[in-house]
């Protein structure tokens, strides 16, 4: 495949990095975690007007109607304006959106499209529990039908923005006498319901991100379905593999532009020694083992975006990248960390005081979100390699 932009794509980067360079927000995201959920749905408010909201949405649903690879060049372009992100609307614009456009209803696409494009509506993620992390299938968080509503109880983990949410995809168990993968619902569940509720969990940078939540008798009318009652394994695969492909887009991108980062710290950094870190040998072995990593994700990322904009489906590839992508943020991290000796120690919760030990520390969190690296390779082995599973 031609790994090259064309005429009509270079236009659109010229016009989003004339547009971010007008727009991009002269003040930091927030620290504190209500805070940072307002200047998400802020800045999701701000490119919804400039009509970078839902690059690669359909039309009809109210996005630009563009490709793929408009989308992969504003993430280019984010990362070269240092543009903030769209953070606690992650879930809601890659996962949320997307599953409602393929399974939805006319009703749950006229409501929930124009809320979640607009900044109006933050979603989350209720997937994971205590014993079915990455075996999602082992989930046990039940709903009963009770009338013409679900009666759900149980608990969720690691639910990333769960405490500034409206609405979340919620899967739950609906056939008591299931197992595994059978017997699963897709719902959408109201965060603000009676019933529901939300603990943090603080992570080793001192923020709240994630969290868990409880469900006591909390009532979803059967309309906030998605797909059919029983259905939900499907449904989540679907929404999974979205998840693949976007998600992890950005930080494919950021990854190479990070990569340029170091390289310049390295050009002005003196190591204990006394020389510049750029006149380092091993450094600079191991900066280039990293940029050149970032460069082969990039291609695998066009290739598979390529097949997808052709009528393609996306495929378990996205395991291979994210683990590449997961794996080479540790090794970047630990070549600042040599770089900057016992600096890099040196750690505020402000996030501001050392930004390259809070990449250290989010490096690791990545290996885990979305499925932990341990569980990639097992999809590699068995869905792409085809290799025996050991007994």
């Amino acid at each position: 495949m031609d790994l090259e932009y064309s005429a009509a794509e270079e236009a659109f980067r010229l016009r989003a990095r004339t547009w971010l360079a007008e727009n991009t927000p002269s003040r930091p995201r927030p620290v504190d975690p209500f805070e940072a959920g307002a200047f998400d749905r802020e800045w999701q408010r701000t490119l919804h007007a400039g009509g970078f909201a839902g690059i690669n949405w359909p039309r009809k649903y109210g996005g630009a109607g563009l490709s793929l690879f408009e989308q992969v060049i504003w993430y280019e372009e984010v990362a070269r304006a240092h543009a903030p992100g769209i953070n606690s609307l992650s879930i809601t614009i890659n996962h949320a959106g997307p599953t409602i456009i393929r399974h939805g209803t006319d009703e749950q696409k006229s409501f929930h499209l124009p809320r979640i494009l607009s900044g109006e509506a933050v979603w989350c993620q209720g997937f994971s529990e205590p014993g079915a992390g990455s075996d999602l299938a082992a989930l046990q968080a039940r709903g009963e039908i009770v009338g013409d509503e679900l009666v759900v109880n149980g608990q969720k983990m690691w639910t990333s923005y769960g405490h500034v949410a409206d609405y979340q995809e919620l899967l739950i168990r609906t056939d008591p006498g299931s197992k595994r993968h059978h017997g699963l619902t897709w719902v959408i569940c109201d965060m603000k319901a009676p019933g529901i509720r939300v603990t943090p969990i603080i992570n080793m940078m001192g923020e709240r991100h994630v969290n868990m939540v409880f469900y006591d008798d909390v009532r979803i009318p059967l309309t906030n379905v998605v797909g059919e009652i029983g259905k939900g394994w499907s449904i989540a695969m679907s929404t999974l593999s979205i998840e693949r492909v976007m998600s992890f887009l950005a930080d494919q991108i950021e990854l190479l532009e990070k990569v340029n980062q170091v390289f310049a710290l390295a050009a002005t950094t003196r190591l204990e020694s006394g020389k510049l870190a750029s006149e380092d040998d091993e450094i600079m072995r191991r900066l280039a083992r990293v940029k050149a990593e970032a460069l082969s994700t990039r291609a695998m990322t066009l290739s598979n975006l390529s097949r997808l904009n052709h009528g393609g489906e996306a495929g378990f590839e996205g395991s291979i990248m994210k683990l590449f992508v997961t794996t080479a943020y540790k090794r970047l991290s630990a070549i600042v960390a040599d770089i900057l000796g016992p600096d890099f120690l040196e750690y505020g919760t402000d996030r501001t005081s050392n930004r390259w030990t809070y990449d250290f520390m989010w490096a690791w969190v990545l290996t885990i979100s979305g499925g932990s690296s341990e569980i990639q390779r097992e999809v590699i082995a068995d869905r792409i390699l085809e290799l025996p599973r050991a007994r």
